[in-house]
């Protein structure tokens, strides 16, 4: 049942709110808090009991059921989004005050915390199909809050993108469904090896199509066009969740997908895996690219997220070990660090309307605590030691290294390394300037942000530097996951 109530809470109170009768807005936010609170310890009470029920909401027939079930992948997805969550909700009851329509931006935000955790506790194929188009039509609002001519264009984009992705999903899905004894997500794969080996064009064509569009939820090449657009019009809270938690809802279902539906003995060695690591390293070589060009710093961290994401599905695509491990941990130190890194950019915008990268020089004798955290994640990001995004780097290069990839095993560690090195060229520069920005540079008084936007990005700051330090515990703790 706890699963159920972590789903529907934040539900009903995303519903009934733009109608509640609280004409204080101390109130909303209050009940919003407590709602984000409770879903996170309903989640972490139902991880530690580690309960193993499937709970069925309802059947269309024999075969097909919305059930809900809690694995270790879905523990993992549910509890850093839960959390982060709760964290920009906090950051999001001060920046909207500068905002219009908070009841429908915070009644979306509560939707989208329902529909996440649906998909994270789906326990089969259905159930996580419906969720993601109910996680894609309740964050197109926050892309198109400002209701602005470019907001309407890049929620579009966002909109199309994403049901263009899963309706190609969806021929794969036809497909499993048929061919398929049970649509339960299994460990290994779904497919007996009499069927695998009769239809095997066919469903590696399904497995394929399934990945590439879930994969529009990620970023990836060339489905990647609506994450550039839809971050610089987006209010920073909705940046920071599409960033950090929405693409990820792209992420679990291709790891369902390769690993719990079609398994990785049959897809290692095939086309599918071959296609499906070009287009991860080609994403994160051209999103590090544009990211570097980019002048726009919402639209610079929003092309590092093209990049920075398929550094998750290229160590999914090596159907490795340690490879599957980079991939679990970079998932959520990305989720940590890029939800910072877009807490720090609003907080920019909202004390001193900076858009640009040129127009922070100085920033950090105004806002230097802001500033510091973004220095620190921006380390993180590139992978500089002893931050989680080392971590996770490592076992990335190690994965890709250990499997059986002929050319592939060398040239994605050398993708990965000048990837890095962008990154450090759009990041650290910024820090650079913002707290040396040589002579000439008008200072103003100090601009720092409230408590309220500082406290959530000091807590994922701090948490993507000791994770990195003290990482032994979720290393093992993830290490049999998925292989």
């Amino acid at each position: 049942m706890l699963l159920l109530i972590a789903i529907f809470l934040p539900l009903i109170v995303g519903v009934l709110l733009p109608v509640l009768p609280l004409k204080q807005r101390t109130y909303k936010l209050s009940l919003i808090f407590l709602t984000l609170a409770v879903t996170a310890g309903l989640v972490l009470t139902a991880a530690l009991q580690q309960n193993q029920t499937t709970i069925t909401l309802f059947s269309f027939s024999e075969t097909l059921s919305v059930r809900f079930h809690l694995d270790a992948v879905g523990t993992i997805f549910s509890l850093f989004s839960a959390f982060l969550w709760l964290c920009i909700g906090l950051y999001s009851f001060r920046y909207m005050q500068h905002e219009q329509r908070e009841d429908r931006f915070f009644c979306f935000y509560l939707l989208a915390l329902s529909f996440t955790l649906a998909l994270d506790f789906a326990e089969n194929v259905l159930t996580m199909y419906l969720a993601f188009e109910l996680v894609t039509l309740s964050t197109f609002p926050l892309v198109l809050h400002n209701q602005k001519p470019e907001s309407i264009r890049a929620s579009l984009k966002y909109l199309f993108y994403s049901i263009a992705g899963a309706f190609l999903a969806l021929f794969g899905v036809f497909l499993i469904a048929h061919y398929a004894d049970t649509l339960s997500f299994t460990l290994g794969g779904v497919l007996d090896a009499l069927t695998a080996g009769q239809h095997r064009a066919l469903l590696q064509t399904a497995a394929f199509c399934m990945l590439l569009g879930f994969g529009a939820k990620c970023g990836l090449y060339p489905l990647h066009g609506w994450l550039p657009s839809a971050h610089p019009v987006a209010p920073a809270p909705a940046s920071a969740l599409l960033s950090a938690l929405i693409v990820k809802a792209g992420v679990l279902c291709c790891i369902r997908t390769s690993y719990f539906l079609f398994g990785a003995d049959f897809l290692r060695g095939s086309w599918v895996q071959t296609v499906w690591m070009i287009l991860a390293l080609l994403t994160i070589f051209l999103g590090s690219m544009m990211a570097f060009r980019e002048k726009r710093l919402k639209k610079r961290l929003a092309y590092s997220t093209v990049s920075q994401v398929s550094y998750i599905l290229l160590g999914l695509s090596c159907f490795t070990a340690d490879g599957a491990t980079g991939a679990l941990l970079h998932s959520i130190f990305h989720a940590l660090i890029k939800s910072g890194l877009f807490m720090t950019a609003g907080a920019i915008i909202f004390q001193t309307g900076a858009v640009t990268v040129d127009e922070l020089a100085g920033i950090g004798k105004k806002m230097p605590w802001t500033m510091l955290c973004f220095t620190i994640l921006s380390l993180a990001l590139v992978g500089i030691p002893p931050t989680g995004g080392f971590v996770s780097k490592w076992f990335l290069c190690i994965g890709a290294l250990n499997a059986d990839l002929g050319a592939f095993s060398y040239i994605a560690p050398v993708i990965l390394l000048i990837s890095a090195l962008l990154t450090a060229g759009y990041l650290l520069p910024i820090s650079l300037r913002g707290f040396l920005p040589g002579p000439g540079c008008i200072q103003t008084q100090r601009q720092e942000a409230s408590w309220q936007m500082l406290l959530p990005l000091f807590i994922v700051t701090l948490l993507s530097l000791l994770l990195g330090i003290f990482t032994e515990p979720l290393v093992s703790a993830l290490a049999a996951v998925l292989m």
